[in-house]
């Protein structure tokens, strides 16, 4: 991972059992540490954005129906009703 204008250079502490298993994973994956160490904050902050949207999905839902209108149930069941299952 080259250091170009669009990256920040950070100077963190890690317990050194969790640098020492970070250390050995990235090696196992041919991985710098700092390629290592973005790509499980990239992870990290997609599962917090999605969890964030869940959220939002919950708070909707709890003033909203989530149940599909009665007509549409049916022509969705008309749709499969010759299928072989």
């Amino acid at each position: 991972m080259s250091m170009g204008k669009d990256n920040m250079k950070t100077e963190i502490s890690v317990p050194n059992p969790i640098y020492e298993a970070t250390e050995r994973l990235a090696q196992e994956l041919g991985m710098s540490l700092s390629e290592f160490y973005v790509a499980a904050l990239a992870a990290y902050l997609a599962a917090y954005q999605n969890g964030d949207v869940t959220k939002r999905l919950d708070e909707v839902y709890t003033k909203e129906k989530s149940q599909l209108e009665p007509e549409l149930v049916a022509i969705q069941i008309a749709s499969i009703s010759n299928e072989k299952w």
